[in-house]
């Protein structure tokens, strides 16, 4: 059986998602859910981190971290507005559906 990845959606992501990967049977936490609104990115990253979680975001000061070889769990990036909930979430099952956890620790992947 596959090792599958489960996330965390940091503060800018919408519920919608948090939502449509729940209905999918994804194991997600979200920032809000997780009282983490506001704290540094580092903060978001070390939660998912000790989580062994995969964070999903839509902000750029991500590529900042990944580039300072911080160990993580594995990124997942999307430019805000450049798709819809439904194309982030194909995005999502499809890395959920491929990927091992193994396969996405200190990845940055673009959607």
């Amino acid at each position: 059986m596959k090792n599958r990845a489960k996330f965390h959606l940091d503060e800018n992501v919408s519920q919608a998602i948090a939502d449509g990967l729940r209905r999918r049977g994804i194991d997600v936490t979200t920032s809000p859910e997780q009282n983490l609104i506001g704290k540094s990115d580092e903060e978001q990253l070390n939660f998912a981190g000790s989580q062994k979680r995969v964070i999903f975001t839509q902000d750029t000061d991500f590529f900042r971290i990944h580039n300072q070889d911080i160990s993580h769990y594995g990124i997942v990036y999307c430019q805000q507005k450049s798709k819809s909930i439904g194309e982030i979430l194909q995005g999502l099952m499809l890395i959920w559906q491929v990927l091992e956890v193994e396969e996405m620790i200190n990845h940055l992947e673009y959607l």
